[in-house]
């Protein structure tokens, strides 16, 4: 496989007279995570299931692990582990038979059920029934069932929706040990603090169309509001540096200035080599920049609330 480990195109993709796909370009790195973002409806369930060649596009091309999603599909489900929405596993079965099944049925080796369930904490639990799992459970069976295969690319669509915070932090380690054996992941998710916590790259799709990509320090610096928070150890100092920095906002109870910048290295220093000059200096000092939360409202017009729902 080339660095590539999906290269997408001009992807189209419309539902009668509703355009889902606008024309999509997408390049994502071997053994890195790509985070697909965008509210309910954007295009991202859409767009795994184009890739992972369950649906097929009306124009444009991808290769997923070097090979194109139309003619040669059946390499391409080699060599992708797909996880969904929700969590694709049979109740009545127990968790080891629910691996062992995978395992059958992609003819893997006698080891894989017993490590899986050894990584996913899984072992005490093995052999009651899947309709006795938690929420969280579930889809570590379900993400275990996916690399039965030992996938070099895995999409996961939306895969902590509904869990609690503590289940959702068990998903994050296992996504980055995956990432860190070499895998990829396509990661597409509501929770921006999810996608800030793991992504190398960030796309944000927004009624079909890509409208930003970038890591997240990319996409956080493109949006007005990041500035540089000093703060002083008198009211004297605090004065004096207000009149520096005509277009800062001071905090005088907190004996804090708060300075608008690029949040660069250079605008950064360009504020302390002007508060040395005037023998200033400040006891302390950070760089605020905007969250995703803000980068989502600034592209898509709505809040991570509205979206989620």
């Amino acid at each position: 496989m080339s660095d590539s480990a999906i290269a997408v195109s001009g992807l189209r993709k419309a539902y009668g007279d509703k355009v889902v796909l606008d024309g999509i370009n997408l390049d994502v790195r071997a053994g890195s995570i790509f985070s697909l973002l965008g509210p309910n409806g954007a295009g991202k369930t859409t767009t795994v299931n184009v890739l992972t060649t369950l649906a097929q596009a009306d124009s444009g091309t991808a290769r997923v692990a070097g090979h194109d999603i139309v003619t040669e599909a059946k390499a391409v489900r080699a060599a992708i582990g797909v996880t969904g929405q929700f969590a694709a596993v049979d109740e009545l079965l127990t968790g080891q038979e629910n691996l062992q099944l995978m395992v059958d049925l992609q003819r893997a080796g006698k080891r894989v059920v017993p490590e899986l369930l050894e990584r996913f904490d899984l072992v005490e639990s093995a052999r009651k029934p899947v309709s006795t799992y938690s929420g969280g459970m579930r889809r570590k069976l379900d993400l275990a069932m996916t690399l039965v295969g030992d996938p070099r690319i895995i999409f996961l669509d939306e895969p902590t929706t509904g869990l609690d915070p503590r289940s959702r932090r068990t998903m994050w380690s296992i996504v980055r040990e995956l990432v860190a054996d070499g895998v990829t992941v396509f990661l597409t998710t509501q929770y921006l603090d999810e996608a800030d916590q793991l992504a190398d790259r960030i796309a944000v799709l927004d009624h079909g169309r890509l409208v930003a990509e970038g890591t997240p320090d990319d996409l956080k610096r493109r949006i007005p509001g990041t500035h540089v928070r000093l703060r002083f150890a008198t009211a004297f100092q605090l004065d004096a540096a207000a009149r520096l920095f005509s277009d800062s906002t001071r905090d005088d109870e907190s004996l804090a200035l708060r300075v608008p910048g690029d949040g660069g290295t250079k605008s950064l220093r360009a504020i302390l080599d002007r508060l040395d000059e005037y023998s200033l200096a400040a006891e302390e000092f950070s760089v605020q920049t905007p969250d995703l939360d803000d980068v989502f409202l600034a592209l898509t017009g709505r809040t991570t609330e509205v979206a989620a729902k």
